[in-house]
């Protein structure tokens, strides 16, 4: 165990609580309608490469939604097949709630010896396409709910999610509360 456990802790600042409902419309309205998050960018077929689940490769196949709520990013994820990820497990466990949390580093390979130091267990792990970024998934056994996802990004992906954050601070929490979606 790591002699210094708030080294994980300053690896970032917590950006995002993630949802698997088992419901997907009904939580984008429950988001958008009684929280006011939103507006969400729905994203039907998103794009990961090198993906990896409990150490076995994985064809995962899932959609997501993005919105603000305040400074907080909320995700909701629908798995789109059976492949296995933590996402399919979490819905056949019939599990509520949030599913993980999220936060962006500079360094994947950092967060994964402090994660390894530390006792975690990276449970999922993928690539963004191109190689631009990445994102693994760590469970300290802490419950549902305590998973934590280190997201590397470029510059582009944190310029597109502060476009997403102003776009809620200036929504008018009714015109298009999902934008990308049939």
């Amino acid at each position: 165990m790591s002699e210094n456990p708030a080294s994980l802790a300053k690896l970032g600042t917590i950006m995002q609580i993630s949802y698997v409902p088992e419901d997907y419309d009904a939580a984008l309205d429950y988001w958008t309608q009684k929280m006011g998050a939103g507006p969400f960018f729905h994203t039907e077929k998103v794009e990961v490469e090198n993906v990896r689940y409990r150490g076995e490769p994985s064809d995962i196949q899932f959609s997501m939604a993005i919105g603000y709520w305040g400074d907080i990013q909320v995700e909701l994820i629908r798995p789109n097949n059976d492949a296995p990820s933590m996402f399919k497990d979490w819905r056949e466990k019939g599990l509520q709630g949030v599913q993980h949390l999220c936060l962006i580093v500079d360094d994947l390979d950092h967060a994964r010896a402090l994660t390894e130091e530390a006792g975690g267990e990276v449970i999922q792990e993928v690539s963004l396409p191109g190689g631009v970024g990445g994102a693994f998934y760590a469970d300290y056994g802490g419950g549902p709910g305590t998973v934590i996802e280190y997201l590397q990004i470029p510059q582009a992906g944190i310029d597109g999610f502060a476009a997403m954050r102003q776009m809620h601070l200036d929504w008018d929490g009714q015109t298009n509360p999902v934008i990308g979606k049939e």
